[in-house]
């Protein structure tokens, strides 16, 4: 399934940049970032499942927030993008 992961972390208070820092690192473990906080993930339910609760361990949950987009299979007819495009094509070919 995509699922479109977007966080907001309060830095002002103590430990915030850390678990900024934590938040995007989890997520790039799992997808593509497309914005400073915006991610773009193809997952399983088991992996978002892991996700999910692997970002509920690091975030302050009286201070931050993290929003999941789920998007299910149909995702490409239910994405636009106006300028330029820092998503990924996740169907198609991978060059390593």
């Amino acid at each position: 399934m995509f699922v479109l992961i977007t966080y907001d972390v309060n830095i002002t208070l103590a430990h915030g940049a850390k678990r900024l820092r934590n938040v995007a690192r989890a997520c790039l473990n799992y997808g593509k970032r497309v914005q400073n906080s915006v991610f773009e993930c193809i997952l399983t339910e088991s992996q978002f499942f892991v996700l999910r609760d692997q970002l509920k361990g690091i975030i302050d949950t009286e201070q931050d927030s993290i929003r999941f987009y789920i998007l299910g299979k149909n995702w490409k007819r239910k994405v636009e993008t106006l300028g330029k495009d820092m998503g990924v094509d996740f169907t198609g070919e991978l060059i390593i």
